[in-house]
């Protein structure tokens, strides 16, 4: 058995026609190398066979060119797009991801950041809307590294955020319910603790008082953003006999939940009723009628977050403390004229 020599470093300079350095740049470094460049060092890579000892580059650079991921729930229909973002932003850049899945436990949390400690990981993107537990204060921060929070801020902390402007989606959302005829409209996710669903009730607030229409508080119900809440609100609704003509619900999942106890009470939507989501996840096209909504535009946040992570490991200062995107309307056959009041 013939035994081939591993390639190295100088066979990779050698047929891209470039020096050591740019090789090792190219590698570690890809932004700082001019595309035409970079192609021929790939080439010549995949060529080779050519890899690079990862974890000696890690003890020598104290890097690991990974980025750990702090997710409460990775099957929430939001996170896979958010990640395909992350995952592609940081991938151009040469970093790599691990996802924690934390399923809201605590130990699950505490464990994971072992990669930290460990110098496995360089950054933290966090999905949860709070710091790593053990770490909610100054000097548990300080001992962080950098880290950006995605679709839920971090209450009382500097840490930047990157997400959509949840304010500004809803306001255009119940406008757009409003421009339809609609003035009574229900806000079902009422919340006193997740930010995502206040920033969106005040802008279903906004946009009434804009129009100058009285805000009804029997209209307004809780809501944890499932189907099952969205279907237990709307039950509600009828049994103290408050109904509106459209809803506006925090969230698609819960949107389902209004239009399945509308649907098992055999009411024509949206003839008698309209209904409005938020998010646009996969399903929302395909319930019947399929679901007027405001879309997350979630490639881009997962790009933006990662940008901004990566900006803070080369240490330079965010641009921004927190960079809210649009929302943009879909509208498709949940949402028709008022036709009663």
């Amino acid at each position: 058995m013939q035994h081939q020599k591993l390639a190295t470093i100088e066979d990779v300079a050698a047929i891209a026609g470039v020096s050591i350095a740019t090789v090792s740049r190219a590698i570690n470094e890809p932004r700082k190398v001019a595309d035409e460049t970079r192609r021929r060092v790939s080439e010549a890579v995949a060529q080779t066979g050519y890899t690079t000892n990862a974890m000696a580059r890690s003890l020598r650079m104290r890097r690991s060119n990974m980025i750990l991921i702090l997710a409460p729930d990775v099957g929430d229909p939001n996170f896979s797009n958010i990640l395909v973002g992350l995952e592609t932003e940081a991938s151009k850049r040469g970093y790599g991801v691990l996802i924690g899945n934390t399923q809201n436990d605590a130990t699950r949390e505490t464990d994971y950041l072992r990669f930290i400690s460990s110098n496995q990981a360089d950054g933290l993107i966090l999905f949860t809307g709070h710091l790593p537990y053990g770490f909610g204060n100054e000097a548990g921060e300080a001992r962080l590294p950098p880290m950006v929070a995605v679709n839920e801020p971090v209450s009382n902390s500097d840490v930047p955020f990157v997400g959509v402007d949840n304010f500004e989606g809803s306001r255009v959302a119940t406008e757009h319910l409003i421009s339809q005829g609609h003035r009574r409209i229900a806000f079902i996710g009422h919340s006193t603790s997740k930010a995502v669903n206040m920033l969106r009730e005040r802008g279903y607030r906004a946009a009434l008082e804009g129009q100058g229409i009285p805000i009804d508080p029997r209209l307004i119900l809780d809501g944890d953003g499932t189907t099952e809440s969205g279907r237990a609100a709307t039950e509600h609704m009828f049994v103290r006999d408050v109904l509106p003509t459209a809803f506006l619900c925090v969230n698609d999942a819960t949107a389902l939940g209004v239009i399945i106890s509308l649907n098992a009470r055999r009411y024509d939507l949206p003839r008698e009723f309209s209904v409005m989501g938020f998010d646009d996840i996969s399903f929302a096209s395909f319930v019947t009628p399929s679901l007027t909504t405001m879309k997350q535009p979630r490639l881009k946040i997962g790009e933006e977050a990662m940008d901004l992570l990566l900006a803070l490991l080369e240490g330079k200062p965010p641009r921004q403390k927190e960079v809210l995107l649009r929302a943009e309307l879909i509208v498709r056959n949940s949402v028709g004229r008022a036709a009663r009041e």
